[in-house]
């Protein structure tokens, strides 16, 4: 349970960060305003607050969130949450009902779209030819 918890505390904070020195981010949020939460069925969680340009959350539950994602428990939220291939990760919970989402989806599309800014950026690599030039 502490690890979930933690989790979410520290998405808190990437997003914060992300606000504060990403200015393509700080224009997303930009004047949106959003409830949401992130729990388990069982109750426990933490709810976020986006509003006038910055992010907050807390402990908890709130009333009326308008979309709520939550977990069979806290080792399957911890696994999905934390896992390399997220969407992957994502979809099978909620194929195999380990997650749930409820609410409004044009919000969690929105949500899909913030969260893209906690991935890290994608390297190229520049074309290899070497392969081309060396023949055994």
């Amino acid at each position: 349970m502490f690890k979930f918890k933690f989790l979410l505390w520290a998405f808190a904070q990437m997003l914060k960060r992300q606000i504060r020195n990403n200015p393509d981010c700080a224009r997303y949020v930009g004047a949106k305003s959003l409830v949401f939460q992130i729990r388990t069925v069982s109750g426990a969680g933490r709810t976020f607050v986006i509003e006038e340009g910055a992010i907050r959350s807390a402990a908890g539950l709130t009333a009326n969130p308008r979309f709520t994602f939550s977990f069979e428990d806290a080792a399957k939220g911890f696994e999905i949450l934390s896992a390399k291939d997220s969407q992957a990760a994502f979809l099978r919970g909620l194929g195999s009902k380990d997650l749930t989402i409820s609410g409004d989806f044009r919000e969690v599309m929105w949500f899909q779209g913030l969260t893209a800014f906690l991935q890290p950026p994608k390297v190229v690599s520049p074309y290899d030819r070497t392969t081309f030039l060396s023949r055994p």
